[in-house]
């Protein structure tokens, strides 16, 4: 029979390919055979598909969820998201306080731990990372702006630092919990500099980094004197996986295929029809994980007609089939999107289903009271001689393509003639959307933590695509971060939900989820809260047999 384990209870439907934000120069090379390195494979030694090669793998500098996948089990954490509660647990820290007014948190870390290279682990290694993702220099693409309103940190003594906030940040603790606030060597740190850091990782988790070869594979080992890792973490695992293999996949058509053949044991971003096909296997589990944060979603631009205008954004959105882009692209796998966050996401609000069901009536109705016609027979709609076209960026990403296809399809039934520019990476997207040329944009991106929308929706917002400026959008996500009462947080991103859907900001397609499978040499492959890693300290080595 085959297998298929969804791993949250509030997950509705499997899931389809994640997107991932890429850098120019990715590797289009793949392998359909078991890889080789130039150490002989250890008896408990598997390889790891990764999809995507970044322009580059330091947590501190850079900013693609890939390269959490090897990562997250190199670094530990101050503190860490339980995977099933998502509440804060210890880490490095083993606790924490909060001061009244939400300026200073003080951590009380662990005496018991060491890097891999053997140096102690204390408060001054804190401090030797904050330094160095907050130095301009350092050109970070995403710590630094994850640790909010940071202004300096207090060493109280070796096993004790104070970080002190200009203002409350509520997501404080999220942050920290991630890989990007991962704590390094500082001995490895001033040995390899900033340049060739990534090469050479040193950190405290339960996998080492041996060996790094760009574009071509990393090499984990497992570290036998860990000891100190969250409660969640299997520390009676009798046959733990001694050697990690990350090769890279970047072809999405290999990836099923090295399963099948054994090339790879773990796989993530399988296309949907590839993943039926490997659910009705004996020999290969299929394991859907929802990922929090923002949906694949269209995003449009407010100051260029005719998206200007809210009537004809509610127009485009009500004249779209998201539920039949889900059948066609994504296989009834992927959960259809209603909002601007996921609905596994922290502070969901349900009530954004009710926004805007799929009616081309309706839709065709809002038009012609709008004044758009079909005055020259070539069935475009147009407005005083105007027609009615929308030029769309499109990623390449995440089956962007194919969805913009099918809303082109659509569109034009309602007399919608819609443009699709197709850019490679996130650097082409940021030059489009500079340029100021275009009606809809199509992105999303991932946390746990709602406050990720700030750099969205906010007035000032550095990746505000929507040119949108609302006072009350602004004071809203300001509040929310600012606030860590729950019940208070939950009011404000109702607020803000409901106020970007009924402005209809955005055009919401679909929520994320990673399709991932493994062969029969492993087992026990769980995720953490956000979904992209997997938690190699529970992997479990079933053998060749």
């Amino acid at each position: 029979m085959p297998r298929i384990f969804l791993r949250t209870a509030v997950f509705l439907s499997c899931g389809a390919i994640l997107f991932f934000i890429c850098a120019s120069g990715i590797l289009l090379s793949s392998l359909l055979t078991r890889p080789t390195s130039a150490a002989r494979p250890a008896a408990a030694r598997i390889v790891y598909g990764l999809t995507l090669l970044p322009s580059g793998f330091d947590p501190h500098i850079n900013a693609s969820a890939e390269l959490g996948i090897p990562l997250r089990s190199v670094y530990d954490t101050l503190v860490y998201r339980d995977p099933v509660t998502k509440e804060f647990v210890p880490g490095l820290a083993e606790r924490w306080e909060i001061s009244p007014d939400g300026m200073v948190y003080t951590f009380y870390l662990r005496r018991d731990v060491r890097f891999h290279d053997g140096e102690p682990f204390n408060a001054l290694a804190v401090a030797a990372n904050l330094d160095r993702i907050t130095a301009p220099e350092t050109r970070s693409q995403k710590a630094v702006f994850m640790l909010g309103s940071f202004e300096r940190y207090v060493v109280l003594d070796e096993y004790t630092i104070q970080l002190v906030l200009k203002t409350p940040f509520a997501p404080l603790l999220d942050s920290l919990s991630q890989v990007y606030l991962g704590i390094a060597s500082p001995k490895a740190l001033r040995e390899y500099g900033t340049d060739l850091y990534q090469l050479h990782q040193v950190g405290t988790g339960p996998y080492r980094m041996v060996e790094f070869i760009p574009g071509d594979y990393i090499l984990l080992r497992r570290n036998p004197d860990y000891r100190w890792g969250p409660a969640f973490y299997r520390t009676d695992n009798p046959a733990p996986v001694e050697e990690i293999e990350f090769r890279f996949f970047t072809d999405p058509a290999t990836r099923a295929p090295a399963l099948e053949s054994g090339a790879a044991d773990i796989m993530g971003e399988l296309a949907p029809l590839d993943a039926l096909a490997l659910a009705r296997r004996d020999d290969i589990a299929l394991l859907p994980q929802p990922i929090p944060g923002m949906p694949l979603q269209f995003m449009f631009n407010t100051r260029n007609a005719p998206t200007d205008r809210l009537e004809v954004r509610r127009a485009i959105i009500t004249a779209t089939d998201r539920t039949a882009i889900i059948d066609s692209v994504f296989q009834q796998l992927s959960p259809v999107a209603y909002g601007p966050l996921t609905a596994v996401t922290p502070f969901y609000e349900p009530q954004v289903k009710q926004y805007y069901p799929h009616n081309r009536e309706v839709a065709r109705q809002t038009l012609i009271e709008l004044g758009y016609r079909d005055n020259d027979g070539d069935k475009v709609l147009d407005l005083n001689g105007a027609p009615l076209r929308l030029i769309v960026i499109v990623p390449t990403w995440g089956y962007a393509p194919q969805v913009a296809q099918h809303l082109q399809s659509q569109w034009r039934e309602q007399g919608i003639d819609a443009e699709l520019r197709q850019v490679p990476n996130l650097a082409g997207l940021l030059a489009a959307v500079q340029s100021g040329d275009y009606h809809l944009v199509a992105f999303n991106d991932f946390g746990a933590d709602p406050s990720l929308l700030n750099n969205f929706y906010l007035s000032d917002a550095r990746n505000n695509f929507m040119r949108v400026s609302n006072a009350n959008l602004d004071q809203w996500l300001r509040q929310a971060v600012q606030t860590s009462d729950p019940a208070a947080r939950q009011n404000f991103y109702r607020g803000v939900q409901g106020l970007i859907m009924d402005q209809a900001l955005i055009l919401p397609i679909r929520d994320y989820v990673n399709l991932n499978a493994h062969g029969k040499r492993v087992s026990g492959l769980t995720f953490d809260a956000y979904g992209w890693f997997p938690l190699l300290a529970n992997l479990t080595f079933n053998g060749d047999d």
